[in-house]
């Protein structure tokens, strides 16, 4: 028994130290990968000057800490001592920050694929959607899904948005006059909730109790457990990750989405199976994002694959309800800082609704002040702060400087939006700016809120029109007022949120 249990130690031994000699070695070839990349970057970047970098942390550090300006006031200052673009290190990796419109449109003119180095910790839950898919599957994603946003499919969606956004207000008038809301928490629910109906057809009830649908639950989880992943480093490594509960527990969520989303696609397409047979006087009375994803075909009559739909499915509810809740919750507190543009959104929206509780798709044309807010709140406080894409072919700038295949670009669409040499007086909030006469002979990638080019966002107009939706319907029933207790602090990752403990406002009933 001695000698057994002695063999067995010796055999346990032999294996923790065969085991650590092969991890030493996948430590130091990782390292040599590193330390060649880092010098490849260098020679390409060398020629665009910039900032000094940390030997180890690179740019890293200059992101902290959170500030009202999305804590890139290191950034804005950048942008404005390096007019087109410069150099960024987050550590060992190094790619070119455009910070101008002019290289904006250089890049995004291409198709070029989106860059996994940001892209990729939300993949295993998004998959290969339109976000992230590149190449001939791009292409013909894209095509089959253009039809999913067009006009006459856009409209009926604004009872829908008016729909979550009294549900929302109901919960506010609950609180009582004067009540401190953390914004983002309240409007997150709120555009997931009108997400769910639009992509899905399905009444949730999260704004209520969210806890309720283990579904909701997930996709809230999964946005914040991305995010927390984004800010630290040690985590980007997917060896490191899955090990930590963390990912272990972002692994076992994704599971929890993917499989409601294919047991939707599921009952899905049995439904509509049995639509074909049957009287369709019961049908609803427009088609949601689903189901035009199931009924599509490509020219050779194929349509999109279980798997495909999911990815969709998924992406859409991601891009869809994390962007646009930020988008709204900065607007509210941009209006909330300037009673004067508030007011003058509160006559525009009561002159239109006359009282109504509900937006048309007719409404939105006629809502210009509601819209110019919005887009000066979209420039100043910009949803989606970068776009990163990785070259697969060399692009050369208007000024004769040029990268090599395999770079990697960032188009800051936060620095464009606050760049000094695009737009005067970039840090104040000022709707006039998008006034049609003051937009003449600004260039065509000043604005990109929603990226431009092949590759913008398909989206964009479902965005403006539920963003314009619940500006509307919140301002003609509700003063929004700054909560000087909690000062807003925006903090950079996928989207511009804000800092803990986060954006709070009081929200007064006017009825």
């Amino acid at each position: 028994m001695m000698f057994m249990a002695t063999e067995i130690t010796v055999f346990s031994g032999g294996t923790v130290t065969a085991s650590l000699w092969v991890f030493l070695v996948l430590i130091a070839v990782k390292l040599v990968t590193l330390v060649r990349k880092q010098r490849e970057d260098a020679l390409v970047l060398e020629k665009f000057p910039g900032p000094p970098r940390h030997w180890l942390l690179g740019h890293v550090h200059k992101f902290e800490p959170p500030d009202e300006t999305g804590g890139l006031q290191w950034a804005d200052d950048m942008a404005a001592e390096y007019v087109y673009g410069y150099p960024v290190w987050f550590g060992p990796v190094g790619y070119l920050n455009v910070t101008h419109p002019e290289y904006a449109k250089t890049i995004l003119a291409t198709t070029e694929p989106k860059d996994e180095f940001v892209y990729r910790f939300i993949k295993p839950w998004i998959g290969d959607g339109l976000l992230v898919s590149h190449g001939q599957k791009w292409f013909r994603n894209r095509r089959l899904l253009t039809p999913a946003f067009h006009f006459g499919v856009l409209q009926p969606y604004t009872h829908l948005f008016s729909d979550s956004t009294n549900i929302m207000m109901a919960k506010w008038r609950q609180l009582g006059a004067g009540a401190s809301i953390d914004v983002f928490e309240h409007v997150s629910l709120m555009t997931l909730d009108s997400m769910l109906k639009c992509a899905l057809t399905v009444e949730s009830n999260c704004q209520v109790d969210r806890k309720q649908n283990s579904y909701i639950a997930a996709v809230f989880s999964l946005t914040k457990l991305a995010l927390q992943r984004f800010h630290l480093f040690p985590l980007h490594s997917d060896l490191i990750y899955y090990l930590t509960p963390m990912g272990y527990r972002f692994w076992k969520l994704c599971k929890v989405v993917h499989q409601h989303s294919e047991s939707v696609i599921r009952d899905r397409r049995e439904a509509l199976k049995k639509e074909q047979v049957q009287d369709s006087g019961q049908r609803r009375k427009y088609l949601d994002f689903l189901d035009i994803l199931l009924k599509t075909k490509d020219e050779d009559g194929n349509g999109l694959s279980d798997v495909e739909i999911r990815d969709e499915v998924d992406t859409f509810m991601f891009e869809g309800h994390d962007t646009t809740a930020s988008g709204l919750s900065w607007t509210l507190y941009n209006l909330a800082r300037h009673p004067e543009h508030q007011e003058r959104c509160r006559q525009e929206a009561r002159s239109v609704l006359q009282g109504r509780s509900v937006v048309t798709g007719t409404d939105l044309s006629h809502l210009p002040y509601i819209t110019v807010c919005i887009k000066e709140s979209l420039r100043l406080h910009t949803a989606v702060p970068s776009i990163a894409r990785k070259l697969t072919k060399s692009v050369t700038f208007p000024d004769g400087k040029s990268l090599p295949p395999g770079s990697l670009v960032g188009i800051s669409v936060w620095n464009i939006h606050h760049n000094p040499h695009v737009w005067r007086d970039p840090k104040v909030y000022d709707p006039s700016r998008f006034l049609p006469e003051n937009c003449k002979g600004r260039h065509s990638h000043a604005f990109i809120p929603f990226s431009a080019g092949p590759r913008n966002c398909i989206g964009q107009h479902f965005a403006m029109n539920e963003l314009k939706t619940a500006v509307a319907l919140i301002v003609q029933s509700f003063r929004l007022s700054v909560d000087e207790n909690h000062v807003a602090k925006g903090v950079m990752s996928l989207v511009l949120k804000a800092a803990d403990p986060g954006l709070f406002l009081k929200v007064t009933p006017l009825d």
